[in-house]
């Protein structure tokens, strides 16, 4: 049976399985904090937008769609690894390999959408400012703008499963560790690559707004 150890080398994304009860306990009630907090303010963000008329635009439209992204790490995943830390390492719990693909999905899920969220509010405010009003108002139409934010989940739903350093499922034997460490680099990788990506690209906008904005003083 594998102890400790070798569990948390083989799932990466179980950052709480270690060999100290103290470090255990206190990731715990960071991810609680956290939880809690990340929780009431995004829920605060929604409701302020639906309840008030004059905020539901389109750029806040993304932004709600960031907040519910951020809600499935902040109210799902993140509680679920404040009890697992809890937990003892060898805990049947957290060998379930569906539960801990659940709960790699919700991840990189939420992440992955918040990414894309931040960057069409970018996009969104430099086809505002740099764009003909009617260039504006024929892309951000209510179906585009759907359609955007329904492309941002199918987007994260075709990415996820290219993650598989965050999800892999554990077996009863260790994994060889060239196997664990090539895994490890190639979900590093992929996660440098994509914000790498989207900080290129809020760049680009910011800088093409302030370029704009230079000009027209």
């Amino acid at each position: 049976m594998p102890n400790a150890s070798s569990w948390s080398a083989s799932s990466p994304l179980l950052l709480l399985w270690e060999d100290s009860s103290g470090t255990r306990i206190f990731l715990s009630l960071l991810y609680a904090v956290l939880a809690i907090s990340g929780t009431l303010s995004n829920v605060m963000v929604i409701y302020l937008v639906f309840s008030f008329k004059k905020l539901q635009t389109t750029s806040n439209a993304f932004i709600v769609n960031g907040c519910a992204a951020d809600l499935s790490v902040c109210a799902l995943w993140m509680p679920q690894e404040a009890v697992l830390g809890l937990l003892p390492p060898n805990s049947s719990s957290l060998r379930s390999a569906e539960y801990r693909l659940l709960r790699g999905g919700l991840l990189g899920l939420g992440l992955t959408v918040s990414l894309v969220s931040h960057l069409l509010v970018a996009f969104n405010r430099y086809v505002l400012i740099t764009k003909l009003p009617s260039v504006y108002q024929a892309l951000y139409q209510r179906r585009h703008t759907g359609c955007m934010i329904g492309l941002s989940w199918a987007l994260a739903l075709l990415l996820v499963p290219l993650l598989p350093g965050l999800w892999t499922p554990g077996s009863a034997q260790q994994p060889p560790p060239r196997q664990t460490a090539g895994t490890s680099r190639y979900t590093a990788l992929l996660l440098a690559l994509a914000v790498l990506g989207q900080t290129a690209l809020l760049l680009h906008c910011y800088l093409g707004i302030v370029r704009r904005v230079r000009g027209s003083a």
